[in-house]
């Protein structure tokens, strides 16, 4: 029954293992940014290149992310920021794409 008293030195709300993982969570912290930044501007028909770009830098960057991810709630993050990077880039596709209005 000790064990039931034994606290873990590392209570982080990014590392349930009690190591660090300075990588993993630099990944999702840029996941999480570049998916809001997507998400946020592909709500204006203006920005539809930023929303596009990274959009697709956050959903390769979360890929990544998701492929060396230790702990649960990393994952859990990084499933967060893939889904708002990927709304975001597919809206700023529609809207005109990574290159609409520069080519051509």
């Amino acid at each position: 029954m000790a064990q039931v008293f034994h606290r873990h030195p590392s209570s982080s709300l990014l590392a349930t293992d009690g190591k660090p993982h300075p990588l993993q969570d630099t990944l999702m912290v840029v996941t999480l940014v570049l998916g809001a930044l997507a998400f946020i501007t592909a709500q204006f028909h203006g920005l539809h290149l930023l929303s596009s770009w990274a959009g697709l830098i956050g959903i390769v960057t979360g890929a990544y992310g998701q492929y060396v991810s230790e702990t649960t709630r990393q994952r859990t993050f990084l499933i967060i920021g893939l889904g708002a990077a990927a709304v975001g880039f597919f809206l700023g596709m529609a809207r005109g794409g990574l290159f609409g209005g520069l080519i051509g």
